[in-house]
């Protein structure tokens, strides 16, 4: 697909320099060094650009993790997570939903200068900043739920810039997981199956999607996950285009897939619905015009995969 590296946190081209990771502490005092800010998975925003701070600010005192990013023309980019830190006005019953609206202020920055939810903002951010973002999101997630080495028990140590974890017991070394997802555009005709997950926002529906299992290809998945969520058969697949997908730390492997029929036999355990939708009505749900359908999340892989399927541009 032409387009695909024009999807969401995709394309940037950001120097991973990978170099830079061994010695944190060298990289920390290169010239042009800078770091971004996290809460709870939440870049710092000033309205839609990343907040970049000099490694000597005052907020990085409530740090509690660093890693290396990558490198542009400025210099080193780090990330710094200051999860640990706790507003005095937080209202966490927004926190890690669907929809999280709310913005964190921290005391040492100005006003305007606020923590939010990326997938709120994402289709605001510049592409290199999206992949900023989406890396030190998806990074800092997986060192807060592996703390603890998968082979003796012990808890391990933050290593290589963020990259790896270390075990001191057992001297194991663990990565960051990236788990593989098939996201589909099942057609048939002039309709596209869709489907909507159990807790979506009444009325949302996007494409299919499940993991990957162990052994099996991407083709075998799609096919096999159509079927068990929504009973339909599949034949031709082909690649279309990939969106990381740092919630928690997924790949998403966009596909098109054309349905051999057009029964559908829902299976509530994986799905709460699936249906049918014509060209036409996907395009007034894209309007905002459909009277019982909304469009997929702007950003995700699914609403641009849909978005080209009704331009015709998935070539």
């Amino acid at each position: 697909m032409k387009q695909a590296e024009t999807v969401t946190f995709g394309g940037s081209n950001l120097d991973r320099a990978a170099e830079l990771r061994s010695d944190i502490a060298t990289t920390k005092a290169l010239p042009g060094a800078s770091t971004i800010l996290m809460w709870r998975g939440k870049p710092m925003l000033d309205g839609s650009k990343l907040v970049r701070v000099p490694l000597d600010h005052a907020i990085l005192a409530d740090a509690d993790a660093v890693m290396v990013i990558g490198r542009d023309e400025t210099g080193p980019i780090l990330a710094h997570d200051l999860s640990g830190w706790t507003p005095d006005d937080l209202d966490a019953s927004q926190l890690g939903g669907f929809v999280d609206t709310s913005r964190q202020t921290h005391p040492a920055m100005p006003d305007n200068f606020q923590f939010a939810e990326l997938r709120m903002v994402m289709t605001k951010l510049s592409s290199r900043d999206a992949e900023i973002a989406a890396t030190a999101r998806g990074i800092f997630e997986w060192h807060r739920t592996h703390g603890f080495c998968a082979r003796c028990g012990e808890r391990s140590e933050m290593a290589v810039g963020g990259w790896e974890r270390q075990c001191p017991s057992c001297g194991r070394k663990h990565f960051p997981r990236t788990d593989p997802v098939v996201i589909m555009l099942i057609t048939h005709s002039n309709s596209v199956l869709l489907g909507r997950s159990h807790g979506w926002p009444e009325g949302m529906y996007s494409c299919l999607a499940g993991f990957v299992e162990p052994g099996e290809t991407i083709e075998a998945a799609v096919r096999r996950e159509t079927f068990e969520e929504a009973g339909v058969r599949v034949g031709q697949v082909d690649y279309l285009a990939s969106q990381p997908w740092p919630f928690p730390a997924s790949l998403m492997m966009g596909c098109r897939g054309q349905a051999l029929s057009r029964e559908i036999t829902v299976d509530p355990e994986e799905i709460d619905d699936a249906i049918w939708v014509t060209r036409e009505e996907v395009a007034l749900a894209f309007a905002g015009e459909h009277p019982r359908i909304k469009a997929a999340r702007p950003g995700a892989i699914a609403h641009f995969l849909l978005r080209h399927w009704l331009a015709d541009t998935l070539d």
